[in-house]
């Protein structure tokens, strides 16, 4: 993650990470310590777990899937899960829940958004977020695990038609859907009370994380979505995903309260003034392909906010920001720390 302008200097970070290990971890790698004074080290802590970019699976034996199952499908069908031997998520969040879940070693594949350490030698089925149903089924999986924007429509269909079934989940675009999405992930496979338990250490980690905001701070966070090679330029508003985020992390989504009532809107120099952030969170590769934040200011209208006045830009890894995983408790610690340092 980048910070500047008013953000905490770089030695400083460099300091706290070097420290984080006396802060008492968590199972998940936080901080244990609840306290508003504690946000840093609970950054300091979580930041190191995410560049380990690795997982913590639950406590304990890994579970054994209780089958078969039948479940509810986002696309309205019902589906009977015989085998979980071979699992294949084509999410990079679900993916995140079933090896958390402890059946990391019955995944057989990944999606392109799949980036923890753990999945990295697994042979990916995506290419540009387009499903290959060849690849698919040259993994011979048992189950396949989906959302509502996995496609094309004709390669999921084919992979139903050659008898694998797939279980459909609704996207996640705020932090309720986390454990919503990992009870249905759970089922599916059969092992439902690790999911239960997977919900209950998330529940305590984000109340944690929550518990660390500054009391009377409360910054305008503008999240722009940004690929510069593509010429995609676009600020969050209402369901984008992040304006969940900031809000949990005792922040105001600047775009939700200008008014931007889509998920995204083409930036143009009226909509940011309109925003007026303090900050400007964004996704890593995102900074990256404007040049970083010196290309980012010079974006029309973004160097006029006070957020590009100040240079106040917080980033995070694409695959961890919006994978509503069991790893986004650390990304609300970093942005309870983050978004609130001046």
């Amino acid at each position: 993650m980048r910070m500047s302008g008013r953000l905490a200097p770089l030695a400083v970070v460099l300091a706290l990470l070097t420290g984080a290990c006396t802060a008492g971890a968590t199972e998940s790698g936080g901080a244990s310590d609840a306290s508003p004074a504690s946000a840093s080290a609970r950054a300091a802590a979580a930041e190191k777990q995410l560049a380990k970019n690795t997982l913590v699976p639950l406590e304990g034996a890994p579970p054994t899937p209780e089958l078969p199952v039948t479940v509810d499908s986002a696309d309205g069908r019902k589906v009977t899960v015989r085998d979980a031997s071979r699992i294949l998520p084509l999410n990079g969040g679900v993916a995140e829940i079933v090896f958390t879940l402890g059946l990391g070693d019955r995944v057989v594949g990944r999606d392109i958004t799949a980036t923890f350490a753990e999945a990295k030698g697994l042979p990916q089925v995506t290419k540009a977020h387009d499903v290959s149903a060849e690849s698919v089924l040259s993994l011979r999986p048992t189950v396949v695990l989906a959302d509502t924007d996995t496609g094309p429509s004709e390669a999921v269909e084919q992979i139903r038609d050659a008898g694998v079934p797939v279980v459909v989940l609704d996207p996640a675009t705020e932090l309720a859907d986390v454990t919503t999405r990992t009870t249905r992930v759970a089922e599916a496979l059969g092992v439902p009370e690790a999911g239960k338990r997977l919900n209950a250490r998330m529940e305590t980690e984000l109340a944690a994380a929550r518990a660390a905001v500054p009391e009377g701070s409360r910054p305008k966070v503008a999240f722009l979505y940004l690929r510069g090679s593509a010429a995609v330029y676009l600020i969050g508003g209402k369901g984008s995903g992040a304006d969940s985020l900031v809000e949990a992390a005792g922040a105001v989504d600047a775009g939700r309260e200008a008014g931007f009532d889509r998920p995204f809107t083409p930036i143009t120099s009226e909509a940011l003034v309109k925003a007026q952030p303090d900050v400007i969170l964004m996704m890593t590769k995102g900074l990256e392909s404007v040049g970083g934040i010196d290309g980012l200011v010079r974006i029309p209208g973004i160097g006029q906010t006070p957020a590009g006045l100040d240079r106040r830009v917080v980033d995070l890894e694409d695959g961890v920001l919006l994978g509503y995983g069991p790893r986004t408790p650390l990304v609300i610690d970093i942005l309870v720390d983050r978004l609130h340092t001046i």
